[in-house]
């Protein structure tokens, strides 16, 4: 297994930042053709999907549900205050896989990888593992 990581910047408190630019560029560097690649996000306010990436439409959208669906409401009894964060981030999980073939993420023609903040704005790591 080989792994890499790159450092993101985000500036809104809950935001979608699609990822493939850098996953590719990651790809191309090492040299990575077949095999399995785990895209991870080490942080507990954070996550990471796959979705739609023609359309900024439906990222809007899911940041704004999950806005609506978990709350940052005063009951939370976390001190940090930032209870809605971990709770987006485990309905998201922190890690998704995808196929690479001939160097190219093996993805669905609509569909991009997608870092998920709810805790911004933050630097934050992302991680990848490559499995040839």
């Amino acid at each position: 297994m080989e792994t890499a990581e790159f450092q993101i910047r985000t500036a809104q408190k809950n935001v979608m930042v699609p990822i493939n630019g850098q996953v590719i560029a990651l790809l191309q560097q090492r040299g990575w053709q077949d095999g399995i690649l785990t895209v991870c996000v080490p942080h507990t306010t954070a996550g990471v999907t796959i979705n739609e990436n023609a359309d900024p439409d439906v990222a809007r959208d899911m940041t704004w549900f999950m806005e609506q669906l978990v709350p940052n409401v005063a009951g939370f009894r976390h001190a940090e205050g930032n209870s809605d964060a971990h709770i987006k981030a485990s309905l998201f999980g922190s890690s998704v896989q995808v196929i690479v073939r001939g160097g190219i993420l093996w993805l669905g023609t609509w569909q991009g990888i997608y870092f998920c903040e709810f805790d911004g704005p933050r630097s934050r790591t992302v991680q990848l593992a490559f499995q040839g």
